[in-house]
């Protein structure tokens, strides 16, 4: 596919400001039954949280999207491969949140990220609120996980994330019961949730704006 930098910039300016409601926002679904803790937080409001989509590559190439792992014994999405990202603090924008994140659970400084685009939100199951921030990573920027939230940090081909024949949903059973969700297998890492779903709406972005 052969992804460059003009094209990702050129497919996301075409999209309205994060902050205005518009279409393309994605709604997960909840399997029953719900676990307590998750269903109280749906019956509440959705918790607004946003991360951080960081691209490698800008300037030498290829492009590569970079993930993290969870350290297992985190509250929510422990083990899991995710963006990094958080909650809202109170007053606290979406794309001040996402850097602020991003600089805690990896050690990215801000100055370090150009950020072009705002995704359209994305509602998971569990009941966030994302807002996800596209940005360009500089070249040789050194990250340092937290040892208490990131297990690791790696690197996977952007090409091989945004094509769809690399997607796939699955039933497994989780927290009592069978789920279905989306998946993105990629040399040994599982891909999934609210992670590969925003994959996917990254995606369907790129391939609009082709």
């Amino acid at each position: 596919m052969g992804i460059t930098p003009a094209q990702l910039r050129a497919a996301f300016a075409a999209l309205p400001d994060g902050g205005t409601p518009a279409p393309g926002e994605i709604t997960e679904g909840s399997d029953e039954p719900v676990p307590p803790e998750i269903r109280q937080r749906l019956q509440s409001g959705r918790r607004p949280a946003a991360v951080l989509v960081p691209i490698l590559g800008e300037r030498s190439g290829p492009l590569r999207l970079l993930l993290t792992q969870r350290t297992d014994h985190l509250r929510d999405h422990a083990g899991q491969i995710s963006f990094p990202g958080g909650g809202l603090k109170a007053g606290e924008s979406p794309l001040t949140a996402a850097l602020r994140e991003a600089e805690e659970e990896i050690g990215l400084p801000a100055t370090a990220v150009d950020v072009f685009a705002e995704m359209p939100q994305y509602h998971t199951g569990t009941g966030f609120s994302v807002s996800p921030l596209v940005g360009f990573v500089a070249e040789d920027t050194r990250l340092t996980p937290d040892a208490g939230e990131v297990a690791d940090i790696f690197e996977v081909p952007l090409d091989f994330l945004v094509d769809p024949r690399n997607m796939r949903h699955e039933t497994q059973y989780y927290r009592g019961a069978w789920r279905t969700f989306l998946t993105v297998p990629w040399a040994g890492r599982y891909i999934w949730g609210a992670t590969a779903g925003m994959l996917a709406q990254f995606s369907r972005i790129l391939r609009a704006g082709a």
